[in-house]
């Protein structure tokens, strides 16, 4: 009989907090040490000395992934927020309070389950968002005094709810990955946005909040009638209208109009050679109708940039990564749907074999003109209305490639792990417009220079 026990699997999990503890007094060299050290002793002695917190073969995820990814994600925290360590106590905290009390109370508790995953509960990540922000609202007050200048309570108290909520919704994706990949990801992530906001941005919010009724209108319409007319699911309208918010908020008209068009992109290429499409069984699933999960993995990011264009003070990157993000997720879809439809034989991403229509990682040469086109058509107007001259043409140019490496990096992870079951199709998307969003802010000032 097998020793294993989830719920010992879990505190162990939880209590391994105890050693972050240790980032008031340690350096980043010594704190990166110690995570080194735990990665070491997770892979070669921890099944030998504590099999009952390893997972059996049989298990849907592996006994031994999590077990590294753990001190791993640990160790890449402090790595990148070396100059800011209560960050990284507070990224850790969110994985070990979160995803454990996400996992308890999962199971625990149950109750009703997710719409876009029916192996999650709303009692499973209601539990992690929450114990996930009081962890790292422990921590940062721990680590937070040593820091120079040290955090503000209004901050430790915002960035903690906001890293939490979207590291426990991250865990509800469908994925492949290990969630301790994902959730310390997601809380580093929005944890380092909200160290470049600007604290001046405070003095922004009437300005926002005068902008509220115009965008719950503005988007609850656009979310029903897209729901009426079948281009969205009703938990697809619900996140489309909230992503749609964040952005009229964050972006202002211009940016809500980019995101439409993105939208308008997405369907109509989607009808596209329809019966081509159904005939091949590649047509998309629910008669074409996008889902919250579809909403979050292409524009999670946008949304992102549009939060940064409100509370960042005015950082160039901002738009950038708003607009890149955003470009990024629509033109791959219609790279997607035009070359399905009309592109003939695509060959996979990268070894140029040729593969049936539909296949992961699999690319025309319609469908990535298409993608550039749309990408461009796209890019200028936003650019122009967002960033102005004389950056318009340098900005358009970033996230046209950004996008175009995006989307191929997209499809070389998707040849080789979709099929797999490593790495679902949202998870490919909200990866590639994250690697659009990130190549644009790169080139964006070595073009700049090159074109002046």
């Amino acid at each position: 009989m097998s020793r294993y026990s989830e719920t010992s699997r879990q505190i162990v999990h939880v209590a391994m907090i105890g050693f972050a503890l240790l980032l008031r007094y340690l350096s980043w060299p010594g704190a990166a040490a110690l995570a080194a050290t735990a990665l070491a002793f997770n892979w070669f002695l921890l099944p030998r000395v504590a099999p009952g917190i390893m997972r059996p073969a049989g298990h849907a995820r592996s006994g031994r992934t999590g077990v590294v990814c753990y001190p791993l994600s640990v160790l890449l925290l402090v790595l990148v927020f070396r100059d800011r360590l209560d960050l990284a106590a507070a990224g850790w905290a969110v994985m070990a309070f979160g995803d454990g009390a996400a996992t308890l109370a999962g199971t625990r508790i149950g109750g009703p389950r997710l719409p876009w995953n029916p192996e999650k509960t709303w009692s499973g990540m209601g539990a992690g968002a929450a114990a996930g922000a009081v962890g790292a609202v422990g921590l940062f007050l721990w680590v937070g005094p040593v820091m120079d200048p040290a955090p503000s309570m209004t901050f430790i108290v915002w960035a903690s709810i906001a890293a939490a909520g979207a590291a426990a919704l991250a865990e509800t994706i469908p994925a492949g990955l290990d969630d301790n990949i994902t959730v310390p990801f997601t809380a580093g992530a929005v944890l380092w946005l909200a160290a470049a906001a600007d604290p001046s941005a405070v003095a922004r919010l009437p300005a926002l909040a005068a902008r509220l009724p115009m965008g719950v209108a503005l988007n609850g319409l656009m979310a029903w009638s897209a729901y009426l007319r079948g281009s969205l699911t009703l938990t697809g309208a619900i996140v489309g209208a909230i992503i749609g918010l964040v952005v009229y908020l964050g972006a202002g008209l211009p940016g809500w109009l980019l995101l439409f068009a993105a939208f308008v992109a997405a369907v109509v290429s989607s009808r596209l050679g329809l019966a081509r499409k159904e005939a091949l069984g590649i047509a998309e699933e629910r008669g074409g109708r996008r889902g919250a999960g579809n909403a979050l993995a292409n524009l999670v990011v946008g949304a992102a940039g549009a939060c940064l264009m409100a509370a960042s003070g005015g950082w160039w990157a901002a738009p950038i990564v708003f607009i890149a993000g955003v470009v990024a997720g629509a033109s791959d879809t219609v790279a997607s749907e035009i070359g399905k439809a009309f592109g003939g034989t695509p060959r996979l991403v990268p070894s140029g074999r040729p593969a049936p229509p539909g296949t992961p990682g699999a690319v025309s040469i319609a469908g990535t003109l298409a993608g550039l086109v749309a990408a461009l058509m796209m890019a200028l107007p936003a650019a122009d209305a967002l960033i102005g001259m004389p950056d318009t043409i340098p900005a358009t140019v970033a996230v046209v490639v950004g996008a175009t490496l995006g989307a191929f990096l997209e499809s070389a992870l998707a040849a080789r792990f979709e099929a797999r079951g490593i790495l679902t199709n949202d998870l490919l998307n909200f990866i590639n417009t994250a690697a659009a969003a990130l190549a644009a802010v790169l080139l964006f000032q070595p073009i700049a220079r090159m074109l002046e």
